[in-house]
């Protein structure tokens, strides 16, 4: 609209500061069908915009507008008399549409969500008629409802009912903080309109009353039969059982195949038994410690952390249910979720969530308290980690271990600092649905919507099941010491289940000896051993199910036929260097560009980005997948990498690797949010899930794991000893003493040698390309998956002698220990210095510096598993060497040195004590001097090459 007709229909039309609110509602309606308008107040509407048509816009702008115009409007204008209309009716009007939306606003802090009803409401004066200048003799007024999903024109107090009835129930809706309108738009109509006045039908109300007669029945069952056993039982929150079998139904009508579930220990039995029908009898088994004699050959855990897996039948469809493992870290399992969701759907191409779902269910303390929760959610739309939206229950009992957590969090509480549990969801615009536990039939509901709107829009949705305890933290507690006035109310609650079925009596659904029957069915059922609530199809299988028994084959010792051929590594190399047409590089990696070039040709030795390119493009090529995942790992944190790279002119980027196989995307590379424990978590739980995918998590540099040593401590390392979990998880941890300080030397080298045992994984420190070529296509050619951590260079990435030749990738295969490689008189070597690492290489340095020929230095590449026959062959090599030492970068308190010296000394005997040259034991990892580093790592190779004052005796 032209500025002069714009000022035209200004200057003729009605409106006025007076009817303000009206306009305003009106605005509401043009932002969601500008079409429902007349052409001229959409025109208004668009000039208010700046002439473009945009999802939303400031309605403070409109307002400002409006009271603008009512400033400069002459006395007798069009104030008084509007259309037949008074400006007093405008304003009523207004105040109408004002009132709506402050319910939609504000109306789930007066909603009724706590069934012990000792959480006490606030004051809300929004939500009074008579703030909004509406009285008792506009009760009767028929008014414009504007976007209310109701009839066009009601009387007020039926618009109040309705919004009362909505917004200040059993429900409590928060959703007006999302700035996407349609979404917005979206949840106002299925929460406003018919479908919350159309309640279950007889049959699905029976059924909702067996599920919690199953929720109860179990628990009361393990309180009496197995006293004083921890179970962490569900009673209070018995409501998440119907609402997790409405998930199953919406994901049956929709043809979903997998739900992948993470919970804490809270009801994790209960889910067991009547979601995921596990045998009573064999959960019983557990609680007698019975267990089968392959069991016995793991450490094994308790049996509220155990995962499990089946197929049930609902609705006529099958369904996948899996139940993670997790321990009692709470909500760390919710990247593992993510992660292994991840990887089902890329085998399934499914790329909007359709086919698998992630499922996770929280404690109102943790997962407002715990970081990964915010790290998980973060995720949920980058690239690379994206599954679809996950539908988030939060078992709200309104108290963390001791410490409440009412749920009208109020200033001063001991708990948190947000008013509600589930605050984290604005983050993410993710609307979250209160619910009043004790009434299942809004429980239900409100399940059912959420998983429509993930659905939807894909994305996150969260439901709060404000609920309570019924016992202490676990059995043995006695809660009423902490919170006596709280327990003193759940004494005198009734039950869920008995409630509902008071509720279905009174209502003539059933009979109060229907509702005995239910019960007595239940407890039958499980003093036979039986499952009543669910029956499971057992694992089923499908053409996405992996044998992981094909990964157990092999051992460490396992040959793998690592290299490639020199024909086919060309070939590969000839399409990753091609480029399209026009495609400028940086100068700088135009010169990386030409290297490679050269180095395919065997023009020039390789460096360590070129064999590591070489070993994720041969895999691809073979049939396997690889993810790369971290920081900056597109470039390479030290410029080495460039899988990615960009157009210095246009921006635009290629990551070759990807179009090897034009197929399919085998090769994937993400540069990570800046998070070390939710991305590990996730690149662990997608790990878990395809063997055939080489799955990579890199530090910026290795000090930076330490952010994600729960996942590592947890997962990694004992994973498969606790839950017989098989994983083949690759960490790269950027390692080396350059006089970088406390916070960019050390990987922590010792921190995950202390966790091997039982050959759970392996720790390898690679010192040329060949080897780390070869230790990274080791990894998926043998049939054996198991964690790898790898302490990977950063200065020997460009680092003179740290090269490799092409015959050493087209030949051979990882040396677990490289020998000396001078051309040394074994008879004349006096002293053997093992090491590992970059240290190798200022030691080589220092000798070839004094021509020494009595010293030998040999590498131990894998430092776990411990090479012993091959480190025993070395020991032999020279039958005249007086010392043996050991030496390292670290302070004596940290690397390899504590973790290994019991082993390097087996072979030696009684013959000699080995020696060992490091940095005197330090509470930090380095000295943050470049002076003071440059004199310790002097004196150390000194020491390890000729003694002196730090070496010592082992």
């Amino acid at each position: 609209m032209s500025g002069s007709k714009y000022q035209t229909f200004v200057d003729t039309s009605s409106i006025s500061g007076g009817n303000a609110a009206y306009v305003e509602g009106y605005y509401e309606q043009y932002l969601e069908d500008p079409g429902s308008v007349e052409p001229h107040w959409r025109a208004y509407f668009r000039g208010i915009q700046g002439g473009e048509l945009v999802a939303e816009q400031p309605h403070s702008e409109i307002v400002a507008k409006f009271e603008r115009l009512a400033r400069d409007r002459r006395p007798g204008s069009h104030i008084a008399e509007v259309g037949g209309a008074s400006a007093e009716a405008f304003e009523k009007q207004g105040a109408v549409l004002r009132l709506i939306n402050y319910y939609r606003m504000r109306g789930h802090q007066a909603a009724r969500l706590d069934p012990l009803g000792i959480a006490a409401l606030p004051s809300i004066p929004d939500l009074d008629p008579a703030f909004h200048g509406l009285t008792e003799a506009d009760m009767d007024t028929v008014f414009n409802t504007g976007t209310l999903a109701a009839a066009d024109q009601l009387p007020l107090r039926e618009i109040i009912r309705i919004v009362k009835s909505v917004y200040t129930d059993t429900i409590g809706a928060e959703y007006m903080y999302i700035t996407e309108t349609t979404e917005k738009r979206w949840i106002q109509k299925h929460l406003e309109g018919n479908a919350f006045q159309q309640r279950p039908s007889v049959e699905r109300k029976r059924d909702l009353l067996k599920q919690l007669v199953a929720a109860e029945g179990i628990e009361r069952y393990l309180h009496t039969k197995y006293v004083g056993q921890k179970r962490f039982s569900l009673e209070g929150g018995d409501s998440l059982i119907p609402a997790m079998d409405e998930i199953m139904r919406v994901c049956a009508e929709r043809d979903v195949e997998d739900i992948v579930i993470g919970m804490a220990h809270r009801g994790r039995l209960n889910v067991l038994v009547n979601i995921l029908g596990k045998s009573p009898k064999d959960l019983f088994a557990e609680f007698e410690g019975k267990y089968k004699a392959e069991d016995l050959k793991k450490a094994g855990d308790v049996k509220y952390h155990m995962g499990f897996s089946t197929d049930v039948e609902i609705l006529g469809k099958r369904l996948h249910l899996v139940l993670a493992f997790n321990p009692s870290h709470l909500e760390i399992v919710n990247p593992v979720v993510e992660g292994s969701v991840k990887a089902r759907q890329i085998r399934r191409n499914d790329e909007r969530g359709e086919r698998v779902v992630p499922l996770l269910i929280h404690g109102d303390a943790a997962f407002a308290g715990q970081g990964v929760v915010m790290e998980t959610m973060q995720l949920s739309h980058a690239k690379g980690y994206s599954t679809g939206g996950t539908v988030h229950i939060i078992v709200n009992n309104q108290i963390g271990f001791t410490t409440p957590n009412p749920i009208e969090a109020r200033d001063g509480h001991e708990s948190r600092t947000s008013r509600y549990c589930t605050d984290l969801a604005k983050m993410l615009e993710a609307p979250v649905f209160h619910v009043n536990g004790d009434d299942p039939e809004a429980v239900v509901f409100v399940t059912r919507l959420a998983m429509e709107f993930r659905n939807e829009f894909n994305k996150d949705v969260l439901i709060d099941l404000c609920c309570y305890r019924r016992h202490g933290h676990n059995e043995a507690d006695e809660p009423a010491v902490t919170q006596p006035l709280m327990y003193n109310a759940i004494r005198k609650q009734p039950t869920t289940m008995t409630l509902y079925a008071k509720k279905l009596v009174e209502e003539g659904t059933i009979t109060a000896d229907d509702g005995d029957a239910m019960v007595q069915a239940y407890r039958d059922g499980l003093d036979k051993g039986e499952n009543i609530a669910r029956t499971t199809l057992g694992l089923v299988g499908n053409k996405y199910t992996v044998n992981w028994s094909n990964y157990l084959q092999g051992t460490w010792e396992t040959p793998a036929e690592t290299a490639g051929s020199l024909e086919t590594i060309r070939s590969l190399w000839d399409k990753l260097l091609t480029l399209p047409e026009g495609f400028e590089l940086h100068p700088r990696v135009a010169k990386i560009w030409s290297d490679r070039a050269k180095m395919a040709a065997g023009e020039q030795p390789m460096d360590w980005g070129f064999a590591e390119n070489t070993a994720y493009a041969l895999l691809v090529n073979e049939g396997f997948s690889v993810r790369l995942c971290g920081q900056d790992s597109r470039r390479g944190t030290f410029f080495h990498r460039h899988t990615t790279v960009h157009d210095s002119k246009t921006g635009q980027s290629i990551t070759p690797l990807r179009h090897l196989v034009p197929e399919k995307s085998a090769f994937v590379v993400n540069d990570t949010l800046l998070s070390e424990e939710g991305v590990l978590g996730f690149e662990y739980g997608f790990s878990t899930t395809d063997p055939d995918s080489l799955v990579i998590w890199e530090a910026q540099f290795g000090d930076f794991g330490n952010g994600a040593q729960v996942v590592v401590d947890q997962f990694i390392a004992s994973g498969y000893a606790k839950w017989g979990r098989l994983c083949g998880l690759v960490m790269f941890l950027p390692h080396g003493y350059e006089g970088q300080g406390p916070e960019h030397s050390s990987g922590r080298l010792e921190r995950y040698l202390q966790l091997c045992a039982g050959d759970n994984m392996q720790v390898c420190v690679p010192s040329t390309p060949a080897q780390f070529f070869h230790m990274i296509r080791r990894q998926m050619k043998r049939s054996l998956r198991m964690p790898l951590i790898v302490m990977t260079p950063k200065s020997l990435l460009r680092h003179k002698l740290s090269v490799s030749a092409l015959e050493d990738i087209t030949s051979g295969s990882f040396k677990t220990v490289i020998p000396e490689v001078g051309d040394l008189d074994a008879d004349k070597v006096k002293r053997v210095v093992f090491c590992s690492g970059k240290v190798y290489y200022d030691l080589y340095q220092k000798r070839a510096e004094n021509k020494s020929d009595d010293v030998a230095i040999v590498r131990i590449e894998q430092i776990y598993p411990f090479p012993r026959q091959a480190y025993a062959e070395q020991i032999a090599k020279y039958p005249n060497a007086e010392e043996i030492v050991w030496c390292q970068e670290e302070p004596e308190n940290q690397g390899a040195w504590y973790q290994i010296k019991h082993r390097m000394q087996v072979p030696l005997g009684d013959r000699h004590r080995m020696k060992y040259a490091t940095r005197k034991g330090s509470a930090s990892t380095a000295s943050g001097y470049l002076r003071v580093h440059n004199a310790e790592q002097a004196a150390v190779v000194e020491a390890g090459l000729y003694g002196g004052e730090v070496l010592k005796g082992g």
